[in-house]
């Protein structure tokens, strides 16, 4: 499959969100809202529950399966008070020493004035800044879009996976084309320049997992195996190692 059809794929209605995710393989699971600062942002599902026995802090961005669902959830696009409330929870999690698992989708950050307002940047590079030294275990996967600062913002992770269809880049294919040669009419060509599928990423060490999105049900044991291990490593070895991990790509 050519990497702008995976790119569009990643986007069509009807495919699996994060909360059908949460619904699958987290038990017991309880939503939290709000980031007691501004409001709740309905871009992002999180709580706590269990994950094979596990407590765990689930953190998903929720774009909806239709149009009536992804106006409701703005298309998956957080505002600043979604990433202060994801924040909130993973410290949260860090204090009760419960891993976070994190369920990326979304095209990125909402950018409007009233976001811009509120302190967006501010809200995403806090969050990077916090967990780079969580001291409790992280695992983030995207689950179809995994584009800009707004997926980079919960994937700052001990472990990033990705579904075999989705797409993680630090920029749109039609943004890349629009800055390279002015028009959107290239975004097919940016796409492929971008190495944004999940078999080119893995290949550049930029993720540690490709998922088979056949059959999603088979993560629950993976991810519970991922946890466990990551339990194991002491928390100042786990921040040590995390810190390695994205200097050695780059990051």
């Amino acid at each position: 499959m050519e990497d702008y059809e995976i790119v569009k794929g990643a986007r069509s209605e009807g495919r699996l969100t994060a909360s059908d995710y949460i619904k699958a393989l987290v038990k017991d699971f309880v939503e939290f809202h709000g980031d007691r600062l501004f409001g709740d942002d309905r871009a992002i599902k999180a709580g706590i529950g269990r994950i094979d026995g596990i407590p765990v802090t689930v953190v998903g961005i929720e774009k909806g399966k239709d149009t009536k669902e992804r106006i409701e959830h703005n298309f998956g696009s957080a505002m600043p008070e979604g990433y202060r409330k994801a924040l909130r929870l993973m410290k949260q999690a860090e204090k009760f020493k419960r891993p976070v698992v994190c369920f990326v989708d979304t095209a990125g950050a909402y950018c409007g004035i009233d976001a811009e307002e509120r302190g967006q940047g501010r809200a995403i590079a806090q969050s990077l800044f916090e967990m780079s030294d969580l001291k409790t275990p992280i695992l983030s996967i995207v689950i179809g879009e995994g584009g800009s600062g707004g997926a980079l913002a919960l994937s700052h992770a001990d472990r990033i996976w990705i579904m075999d269809d989705a797409y993680f880049s630090v920029v749109s294919p039609e943004s890349c084309a629009n800055i390279l040669w002015k028009t959107t009419e290239k975004a097919d060509v940016a796409a492929k320049a971008l190495g944004l599928t999940a078999k080119r990423l893995y290949e550049l060490g930029l993720v540690d997992k490709v998922c088979n999105s056949e059959n999603p049900g088979d993560l629950l044991k993976e991810i519970a195996k991922e946890l466990r291990n990551l339990k194991e490593i002491p928390a100042e070895d786990l921040v040590d190692k995390r810190y390695e991990k994205f200097r050695k790509v780059g990051y």
